[in-house]
C-alpha cells in the first residue's frame, strides 16, 4: 500500500512538472514570439531608415537619399534622324556609351537637383521678396540637394536673376536692396556641377499675363534649336531655326505692338568639365555665317533670348559675375592681396564663375582692389550685366543637351518646360 501511495506521489509530482514545464514553454513561446516581433519591427524601423526620402519645401534633403541606388533619372531622349538614324540601334555605339556612363550619372544628378531646386522656386518667389532673398533661396536648395563639397559638387555659376531690359549676368551683390515686383520679368538662370559636369538652365517668370507672349516665343525659339540640334548638325541651321519661331511672334503691352526679336549677340555654347563656355557659341539668329558642326559626344546650352527692344546688349550696370581665366597663364601679380585673393579663387571656384556674394561666404574682405588687379592683369574675367534698351523686356530660356552616341538627351528636361 505504501508502495502504491508513493506511486501515486511519483505520478503526481510528475504531472505537476509536465503542467508546469508546458507552462513554461508556452511562455517562452510568447515571449519568443513577441521578442521575433519586437525585432522584426525593430528591423523594419532601421530599413525604413535606409529607404527613399521624400522633398522638403524647402528643398533640404540631398538628392542621393531620394535615389537610394546612386542612378539618377534619364532627361527626356530624341533618336537622330536622315544619316544618324542608324546609331539608335548600333551596338557599337552602345557600347560607347556604357564606358562614359559615370559621366552620363553625374550629370543627370545635376540635372535633378537643378529639377527639384526650380519646382520649389517656382511656387515660392513671388513680388516682393529681394533679389538677395531669391538668390540665396536657390543657392541654399542647391548646395543642400547636391551636397556641396568643394570642387566635386556645387553651384555651377552664379544664380542669374536678370530683371526686364537686363538679359544676363545679374546677380545681387551684398547690400543690393532691388525688390521683385508685379510687373516685372525675371531671367531665372542657374547651374549645378557635379565632378566639374555643368547643368545650365534657364527660365523666365513673369507675374502679369500681358507678358505671356513673350516668354512663350522664349519657349518655343529654344525648343526649335533644340530640335534642329544634332551629331554633324551647322550651328548656323540652329540659328535659323531659332530665327525663324521669333519672325512669327509679336506682343502688344499697352497699346503698342512691338515685334519680338532674338538678342542676336547672346549665343548658346559648348559645355566642357569645369568650363561653362567650352568655346562653340550656337547663334540664335540666320545668317550667321557659322558652318561650324556639333559632334558626337558633345555638350551644349541652347539658350535663346528675345527682346520687345533693339535685340541687341551692351554691358552696363554693376558687375558681379566673374570667372577666372583658362588661358592666362602665369602672370606675375605685384599686390600682395591680388596674390592672396586669386589663391582662394583658385582652391574654391577653380575655373567655375563666381560672385562677390561667394567671395563674402568664404570670408573674403577688402578684395574690391585686389580683384580688380587679377581683372586687370587678365587672370580673372569680368562679366558685367547685360542690358538692352530701357524700357524693354527680354526673355530666355534654355537646356543642356547631350550628344551622345546613340540618341541626343535634353537632360535638363522637366514636368515644368
Amino acid at each position: 500500500m505504501a508502495v502504491e501511495e508513493q506511486q501515486q506521489q511519483i505520478e503526481q509530482v510528475a504531472k505537476t512538472l509536465e503542467e508546469t514545464h508546458l507552462s513554461e514553454d508556452e511562455e517562452k513561446v510568447e515571449e519568443g514570439a513577441a521578442s521575433t516581433a519586437a525585432k522584426k519591427k525593430k528591423k523594419n524601423k532601421k530599413k525604413n531608415k535606409k529607404g527613399p526620402k521624400t522633398q522638403t519645401e524647402p528643398p533640404t534633403v540631398p538628392v542621393s537619399k531620394i535615389y537610394t541606388n546612386k542612378v539618377y533619372p534619364v532627361g527626356e531622349c530624341h533618336d537622330y534622324i536622315d544619316d544618324n538614324l542608324w546609331r539608335t540601334t548600333s551596338e557599337e555605339k552602345r557600347a560607347e556609351e556604357r564606358l562614359k556612363e559615370e559621366d552620363y550619372n553625374d550629370l543627370r544628378r545635376a540635372a535633378e537637383v537643378h529639377r527639384q531646386v526650380r519646382a520649389y522656386a517656382r511656387k515660392a518667389i513671388k513680388p516682393g521678396m529681394s533679389m538677395i532673398e531669391i538668390a540665396e533661396l536657390i543657392e541654399n536648395g542647391t548646395r543642400a540637394l547636391v551636397e556641396e563639397n568643394g570642387l566635386e559638387a556645387g553651384i555651377g555659376f552664379p544664380t542669374g536673376v536678370s530683371i526686364n531690359h537686363c538679359a544676363a549676368h545679374y546677380t545681387p551683390n551684398a547690400g543690393d536692396k532691388t525688390v521683385l515686383s508685379y510687373d516685372d520679368v525675371m531671367k531665372v538662370d542657374f547651374g549645378v556641377h557635379v565632378n566639374g559636369r555643368i547643368v545650365d538652365s534657364a527660365f523666365t517668370m513673369n507675374f502679369n499675363p500681358k507678358f505671356d507672349t513673350l516668354v512663350e516665343a522664349a519657349r518655343e525659339a529654344t525648343y526649335a534649336g533644340i530640335k534642329e540640334a544634332g551629331i554633324d548638325v551647322r550651328l548656323c541651321d540652329i540659328g535659323a531655326a531659332v530665327h525663324e519661331v521669333y519672325d512669327s511672334y509679336e506682343i502688344e503691352l499697352d497699346g503698342k505692338t512691338y515685334d519680338i526679336k532674338p538678342i542676336r549677340n547672346l549665343n548658346g555654347h559648348t559645355i566642357e568639365p569645369y568650363k561653362i563656355h567650352a568655346g562653340k557659341s550656337v547663334p540664335i539668329v540666320r545668317d550667321s555665317n557659322d558652318e561650324t558642326k556639333l559632334e558626337e559626344g558633345e555638350q551644349l546650352a541652347i539658350e535663346t533670348f528675345c527682346s520687345t527692344g533693339r535685340g541687341y546688349v551692351v554691358e552696363d550696370g554693376e558687375c558681379s559675375h566673374y570667372a577666372k581665366s583658362t588661358e592666362s597663364g602665369f602672370v606675375p601679380l605685384r599686390l600682395a592681396r591680388a596674390k592672396t585673393l586669386l589663391n582662394s579663387i583658385t582652391k574654391n571656384f577653380g575655373t567655375l564663375p563666381f560672385c562677390r556674394r561667394y567671395l563674402d561666404r568664404i570670408g573674403e574682405e577688402k578684395y574690391l582692389m585686389g580683384l580688380r588687379n587679377l581683372v586687370d592683369a587678365g587672370v580673372v574675367t569680368a562679366y558685367p550685366p547685360l542690358v538692352d534698351t530701357k524700357g524693354s523686356y527680354t526673355a530666355q530660356l534654355e537646356h543642356t543637351i547631350l550628344l551622345r552616341p546613340t540618341c541626343k538627351e535634353i537632360v535638363s528636361k522637366g514636368d515644368d518646360y
